[in-house]
């Protein structure tokens, strides 16, 4: 049967008023040039800063230089299945990462994807990888320890918690030891720690992962890895992700520490990724903005204020140097940023101290309020006593014949200087560090021969924790050394000394 004309207009105007229409605008471009990493995308025209597009073959990029005719854009994954003429389009999305505590325990990438053959990693939380770092008004103080279980650091360069505190030295001089003692000893604590990885060999960061989980403390550790293997950008991009992690603990009240290992390769893939986008080089072939660099990735390191929840994210960059260097490019900038470096040398590491800590050139700008009491009593006197010794050592090069006093110190000196070592993966209490610098500082080791003063160490830790354990759960509770611990603490140490034989 015909349909009448009436009848089909009718229908039309039904099917026009009831149309919905379903359109969505998509910003393309096309490359136009691509290698080493780095795309240049025609189009593009409303893409963001750092967010993040979409390659025909679903790999992604970031926008990483806008120019006017072209987009610059780092490829986050293999880029040699893309070519030019490819289409790219943009996702709407800022470069983020997933955060939380699904990540504790895990090995990522710096896109926070999985390395670790765990299978996938669930979290429904996702942070901007760059952000503004915290203003003045937000943060407080630092004025809580973060016990790093190291002696000659915990008494002399206090590390506190929101502190960003510079671990620099040549290369095989005991940084990474450090960064992971400090780590294991925050086991027990509430500290998730983040281990950065820029630039290493893998089967280096494999090596790392198993001491972790060796000593129990990949339980409260997330690794990031961008190893020498990884394109440039994700090198580059590593830090940041990794900063972004601990920021979701910061912000919920919780505390992170994080370590960085090292800038100076983060550097080498900034300048790499920058000199292929076509920047001008300034010194030393960095980019003019390589201070930024580091600069608004470390200051997002703080402690806020009770209103936010009071939570920290301590940061330990790790800087190495060539030949001792320390006035370099990189290194200078650094130490202008932090609140204080380790200097770690490579004499002393050769000559047997480790850690190889350079006491004169080494600092802390955060000092004794990231210290409980105790500690800063007993290590007044062992920074004061160590100074004396190093100007002493020097004189006493010159001297043949001594006096009783210059003497005295020298001895007092080099047992202290025995005291300060510790083997590695052992980080101690803090009580039991208080308890072994004050029995130094007071003259309970001046009589034990200088090569059997770490055998010394070792007998009277064991002696006081299993015959006067009352002596460190004091100093661990009350924090301070009243004149009754002082009195107990001396006759424990001279009834110690009573059992030990030097012959």
């Amino acid at each position: 049967m015909a349909l009448r004309s009436t009848e089909i207009s009718s229908i039309i105007k039904d099917q026009l008023r009831d149309f919905e229409s379903t359109m969505s605008i998509t910003n393309v471009g096309n490359v136009v040039e691509i290698g080493d990493g780095i795309a240049t995308v025609h189009g593009l025209s409303d893409v963001m800063a750092s967010e993040l597009v979409q390659f025909e073959n679903g790999v992604m990029g970031m926008a990483f230089n806008l120019a006017e005719e072209s987009v610059g854009v780092i490829i986050l994954g293999e880029y040699v299945d893309i070519e030019e003429g490819d289409e790219v389009r943009s996702t709407g999305r800022i470069a983020e990462v997933p955060v939380g505590n699904a990540l504790v325990g895990r090995v990522v990438n710096a896109l926070g994807e999985p390395v670790d053959g765990k299978g996938p990693i669930v979290s429904d939380t996702f942070r901007p990888i760059e952000r503004i770092a915290p203003g003045v008004v937000l943060r407080q103080n630092v004025d809580t320890a973060l016990q790093t279980g190291i002696k000659a650091i915990d008494s002399m360069i206090p590390i506190g918690r929101g502190q960003r505190e510079l671990i620099i030295g040549d290369r095989q001089t005991g940084k990474t030891a450090v960064a992971i003692d400090t780590i294991i000893n925050q086991k027990g604590t509430g500290v998730i720690c983040i281990y950065v990885a820029i630039g290493q060999k893998k089967a280096q960061v494999a090596q790392i992962v198993s001491t972790l989980e060796r000593y129990g403390a990949m339980d409260h550790t997330i690794v990031v890895v961008a190893s020498a293997a990884d394109p440039a950008p994700m090198q580059f991009l590593a830090p940041y992700c990794g900063t972004a992690m601990g920021e979701e603990f910061m912000e919920n009240g919780g505390h992170a520490l994080i370590v960085y290992d090292d800038l100076s390769k983060h550097a080498w893939a900034y300048r790499q990724v920058s000199l292929l986008m076509r920047r001008p080089p300034g010194r030393e072939a960095y980019p003019g903005d390589v201070f930024y660099l580091h600069s608004r990735l470390l200051e997002r390191s703080a402690r806020l204020n009770d209103a936010l929840g009071g939570g920290t994210l301590t940061s330990l960059p790790i800087i190495e140097t060539q030949a001792n260097d320390v006035s370099a490019y990189i290194p200078t900038n650094v130490i202008s940023i932090t609140d204080g470096q380790i200097y770690l040398e490579s004499d002393l590491f050769y000559a047997g101290i480790r850690p190889a800590l350079n006491v004169g050139i080494s600092v802390s700008r955060v000092g004794g309020s990231a210290q409980i009491r105790a500690m800063r009593q007993v290590a007044g006197s062992l920074r004061l006593d160590m100074a004396q010794f190093r100007s002493l050592a020097a004189f006493a090069q010159f001297a043949s014949d001594l006096d009783p006093a210059t003497k005295r110190q020298i001895d007092r000196g080099l047992r202290l200087t025995e005291i300060l070592k510790q083997p590695q993966y052992q980080p101690l209490p803090v009580e039991v560090q208080v308890a072994v610098i004050w029995a130094a500082t007071n003259g309970l080791a001046d009589a034990v021969p200088v090569e059997r003063v770490s055998e010394w160490e070792a007998a009277l830790v064991n002696y006081l924790s299993s015959a006067r354990p009352d002596i460190l759960t004091d100093i661990r509770e009350k924090r301070a050394l009243d004149d009754d611990l002082i009195g107990r603490l001396r006759a424990v140490g001279e009834e110690f000394n009573k059992t030990m034989t030097f012959s």
